[in-house]
């Protein structure tokens, strides 16, 4: 676009594709797997994430990150790794936060030892800990804010500075907060990572993931993609860059629910602990007031002691007792069942992740309908 436009502009026309054969008001989807080859050094190939949709689309999420460059892949672990991978090599180590995204947690466990990558995780979100990770060889950070599931807040500016005082690159991946919360390269975060599988496509039917950072990091970050082969298909290309024309409207309405229905469970004498930045109770609540432009449409809670938690699940019957998030659906569950069930019970422990918590993804229903089914589901758990 040729002016600076509103973030909500920004949703709908960036990176827009012009039907210049019929002239319609949509991109115009391109399936090809095949172009002509047109004296380039690079011809456009869906393997070399080039075709005409995936560029639209990079294009349009990174103005959203306000980002100058970025990659689409085909699910949110398959940007995660190669976003690793390209920026590390054997003998390298890099820092982690303790509390990740299980999957992330255990690709980093499971993967780097086959290469000779060296990790550590820290012991909390404060800076400090990240600090005295540092090592000689230590090459990068990467953290996730708000973190999953138990919604720690972590200090962008401070991390920013702490990693270009040692030289270090910076990762972050920013799938709860999604770009309509927070937008991380304006606090001096290198690369950012979605899983757009969550509130980019928003509506439970789309796997993908995306990198987003400098032509140069991003370029780096190609290099490794390109034989990786994690692109995603262009018809699915077109139905995300379609989801994203709604993004700003859905994650809106998510945030006004969550924090909606965390007050409401403080309420409650069947929740034992709340987590929401959105609270002024939450610990890291004038940080996330800082560095966030809206809290977010996630939130975890813990039920008291004797509620067993798959029976309240079950008996759920608005909100969807499912694996994934950010959808228009509310939906929740069980992080120790789910989404952290490859971490050790004493890894779980350390992160707050106990039997009873439930994690939950607010979606854009009536506040009141969620509520009367919560209250229903607990009324049969007890």
């Amino acid at each position: 676009m040729d002016f600076k436009a509103n973030f909500k502009t920004l949703c709908v026309h960036a990176g827009s594709l012009v039907d210049e054969q019929h002239k319609g008001a949509i991109s115009p989807l391109y399936p090809a797997t095949s172009y002509a080859f047109n004296d380039v050094e690079i011809g456009q190939y869906p393997r070399y994430f080039n075709t005409p949709n995936q560029r639209g689309l990079a294009e349009k999420i990174a103005a959203l990150e306000g980002a100058e460059s970025g990659l689409i892949f085909s699910s949110g672990m398959a940007a995660v790794s190669t976003a690793l991978m390209s920026h590390l090599k054997s003998g390298d180590h890099v820092i982690f936060q303790d509390d990740l995204y299980g999957g992330t947690r255990n690709f980093v466990k499971s993967e780097f030892p086959k290469y000779g990558i060296e990790f550590s995780f820290t012991k909390s979100t404060q800076i400090i800990d990240f600090e005295n990770e540092i090592n000689a060889n230590t090459k990068g950070i990467y953290i996730e804010t708000p973190s999953n599931p138990t919604l720690k807040i972590i200090d962008l500016n401070g991390i920013a500075s702490l990693a270009k005082k040692a030289g270090l690159w910076t990762m972050i991946d920013n799938t709860f907060a999604s770009p309509v919360n927070q937008n991380p390269i304006k606090h001096g975060i290198d690369i950012v990572i979605h899983s757009a599988t969550k509130y980019l496509g928003g509506h439970s039917d789309i796997s993908a993931g995306a990198v987003l950072g400098t032509p140069k990091t991003i370029d780096k970050v190609f290099q490794s993609a390109k034989n990786f082969g994690g692109n995603l298909s262009e018809y699915t290309v077109w139905l995300l860059e379609r989801s994203i024309k709604t993004l700003f409207l859905r994650v809106h309405a998510q945030n006004e629910n969550a924090q909606a229905m965390a007050e409401f469970l403080m309420r409650q004498d069947w929740v034992e602990k709340i987590y929401y930045p959105g609270l002024p109770s939450h610990p890291d609540h004038y940080l996330a007031k800082n560095q966030m432009k809206g809290f977010g449409g996630m939130l975890s809670f813990n039920l008291i002691e004797g509620i067993d938690c798959k029976t309240f699940l079950t008996n759920l019957k608005l909100v969807k007792p499912t694996m994934s998030l950010a959808g228009i659906e509310s939906t929740a569950l069980s992080p120790r069942l789910t989404s952290h069930s490859l971490l050790t019970e004493e890894e779980r422990i350390a992160q707050g992740i106990t039997p009873q918590m439930i994690r939950f993804s607010l979606g854009i229903e009536a506040q009141e309908d969620l509520q009367v089914d919560l209250v229903n589901a607990i009324q049969k758990a007890l």
